[in-house]
């Protein structure tokens, strides 16, 4: 069969799979993998299941530091070639307060059209659009050339390290040539890129005394406002941004905002300071002696974090009693929004929704910093999310089908035999 018979005949299957892929969904859902604690233990165990089922298919458990297990599966195609990778993470936020629940965050419900439940959108529901889609792909793997790969990761809400990042250093085909991150987003907007981040601690110390007596001390908590006033003048920094991202922000706008909120396009070319925690003193009518805040920085592209690293010292070094520590940082990274996994992710996108989705960066990080790092282009493309974090979180069945039709027949564009003229 000509290969583009084939991908007629698996739009035809896909379609077919929607019961089984909500079922996946919930089944995903009823499996509580909650960061913190972060053990990923059973729910790696429900994927290896799923991913065991595919015929062909070779599927590993790879525990990192107890208890964060992930996930690795791979198949091949007909003759060597390319190597496509799908990205996801098994761990999701803390249900919370149960009180703000309607039902059980375990249970997986489908009502009116959406999938509720802890992960239903970040991203249980992603996850079960990856593995159904391996396993439809590996039904006409003889159409195709090189390998599909599963990676996914038991630790991304706390940064990775153990997840992906893990894996990208230990399992030798969990690299490749490009990567199709099932993180939460949109089916209409593909994301090509995510801000850098710096978290520091800020510390200021004083000398205690007692609030009658303010001639006889030094406030903390008066020089940590000082210096947190200082950080916050770094949102004023100019930045560079490149031209072909610039207008890919621009252009994304009027659809990326209606999903993300008005203000997304001006965030994503501004660094950002958020103050996060603050603490200090432990009485109205004493000096306090110490106060500590956790500030959060995002880099837009076009600065770096060795620039804005360099300009927290011109602020923060010459304060008398005020020290910092750096916690975490990465670089703000992208592909190139003209790639060809970017253009055929809006092509297939286009020919399932009918209308081309968007091309933007994204706000939030994704472990697709981590392939981009790697030098792997990569795409974040997923549910979008309603309640994200909170109680009620849910997605979508018709996002839900639009991720699984737009990753699936992407990954079959990008690995088909050459001649075909789907590519």
């Amino acid at each position: 069969m000509e290969n583009q018979a084939v991908r007629s005949e698996l739009m035809r299957r896909l379609a077919n799979e929607q019961p089984r892929l909500v079922e996946t969904a919930q089944r995903l859902i009823q499996t509580p993998s909650e960061n913190p604690p972060g053990n990923t233990a059973a729910i790696a165990d429900v994927a290896v299941e799923l991913l065991s089922g595919v015929d062909g298919a070779e599927v590993e458990l790879v525990p990192s530091t107890e208890p964060i297990v992930n996930v690795v599966a791979r198949i091949k195609g007909a003759v060597p070639g390319r190597r496509l990778i799908f990205n996801g993470h098994l761990d999701t936020f803390p249900a919370g307060d149960r009180a703000l629940w309607s039902d059980d965050p375990f249970a997986g419900k489908v009502a009116d059209g959406c999938l509720y439940g802890r992960g239903a959108s970040d991203m249980k529901g992603g996850l079960a659009c990856t593995i159904l889609a391996f396993a439809m792909l590996a039904e006409v793997r003889d159409a195709w050339a090189g390998e599909l790969v599963v990676t996914l990761a038991g630790d991304e809400e706390t940064m990775g390290v153990l997840g992906s990042q893990y894996l990208l250093d230990t399992v030798p085909h969990a690299t490749g040539d490009v990567m199709i991150c099932g993180d939460a987003g949109s089916p209409m907007v593909v994301r090509f890129g995510e801000k850098g981040m710096i978290w520091l601690e800020v510390t200021a110390e004083g000398r205690a005394a007692h609030g009658a007596h303010v001639h006889l001390g030094e406030n903390a908590v008066e020089r940590l406002m000082g210096a947190l006033g200082a950080l916050v003048t770094l949102r004023d920094l100019p930045v560079a941004t490149p031209p072909e991202v610039a207008d890919a922000i621009d252009q994304a706008k009027e659809v990326s905002e209606a999903i993300s909120g008005a203000g997304e396009t001006r965030v994503l070319t501004a660094l950002t300071v958020n103050i996060g925690t603050f603490s200090g003193g432990i009485s109205p009518n004493l000096v306090p002696d110490r106060a500590r805040a956790g500030v959060d920085i995002r880099l837009p592209l076009g600065v770096t974090v060795a620039e804005v690293e360099a300009r927290i010292a011109q602020l923060l070094d010459p304060l008398a009693g005020v020290s910092y520590r750096i916690d975490r940082r990465y670089e703000p990274n992208w592909t190139d929004p003209d790639h060809e996994i970017v253009r055929l992710a809006v092509k297939n996108g286009q020919e399932i929704l009918g209308t081309a989705p968007v091309i933007n960066m994204r706000v939030g990080a994704s472990d697709s910093r981590l392939y981009r790092r790697a030098g792997i282009p990569s795409i974040v493309y997923g549910l979008t999310p309603h309640n994200l974090g909170g109680g009620d979180e849910y997605a979508t069945l018709d996002d839900l089908f639009a991720v699984f039709h737009v990753k699936a027949m992407t990954a079959f564009d990008f690995l088909s035999l050459p001649g075909d003229g789907i590519a």
